[in-house]
């Protein structure tokens, strides 16, 4: 899937050239290694909408920041950085491997991507939130990587589920939308179960090159 190069990622572009001293590479074919530090887009398989969040919380459970699935393409608030978990010997430039352990941090808000057993608004699952900050994260931000199929290392074309280590729960959506929210905004929750509503890919994003093997 091709990369429309928005101005969100040349921003992020240039901040991440002036950060780390090195430019990252915009997806703009299929078969872009995901590797830590990168920022993208993940794209719920089946509804097409985008894994996104912003700046309001959730009336029910948790109360945390709000998690969804939005059919807005260009939408600076769906940018997610993949980050290494804490004590973790990944660094940036690494490529992610099935069954690596890692945090998504939400580019805008820097919270993480969190579950745990609050009941989702909707459909009463395990409510997916938005929680802490740089500073402060713990095991319920934590995600395994799971490929479908062959491939051993994630790539921008390759379908995968996220597994929630904490819950067992794998992030999940579905066409149930939100009616007191504009836009089409739909639920993005944790299920159990392998399902083909658990599929997602990676999609827009700016990410770094894969660092080389010593």
């Amino acid at each position: 899937m091709a990369l429309a190069f928005s101005a969100a990622a040349m921003f992020m572009l240039l901040a991440f050239s002036s950060e780390y001293g090195s430019a990252p590479v915009s997806a703009a074919s299929e078969g872009v290694q995901i590797t830590y530090g990168s920022a993208l887009k993940l794209m719920h398989e089946k509804t097409k909408t985008r894994l996104h969040s912003h700046d309001v919380p959730y009336g029910s459970g948790s109360g945390q920041q709000s998690v969804t699935g939005y059919p807005n393409v260009d939408d600076s608030n769906s940018y997610w950085i993949v980050r290494a978990i804490p004590d973790s010997s990944a660094k940036q430039g690494d490529t992610i491997k099935s069954g690596s352990v890692f945090r998504l941090q939400h580019m805008k808000s820097r919270k993480w991507l969190h579950s745990h057993l609050h009941a989702s608004p909707i459909s009463s699952n395990m409510e997916v939130s938005c929680f802490g900050s740089d500073g402060e994260s713990d095991t319920g931000d934590h995600w395994r990587l799971e490929i479908e199929g062959s491939g051993k290392t994630w790539r921008q074309d390759q379908r995968i589920r996220l597994h929630h280590v904490d819950t067992d729960g794998y992030l999940h959506s579905h066409n149930k939308k939100y009616t007191g929210i504009p836009g089409g905004h739909q639920e993005v929750c944790g299920v159990r179960e392998k399902r083909a509503d658990n599929i997602w890919l990676a999609a827009e994003g700016v990410y770094f090159p894969a660092a080389e093997s010593k």
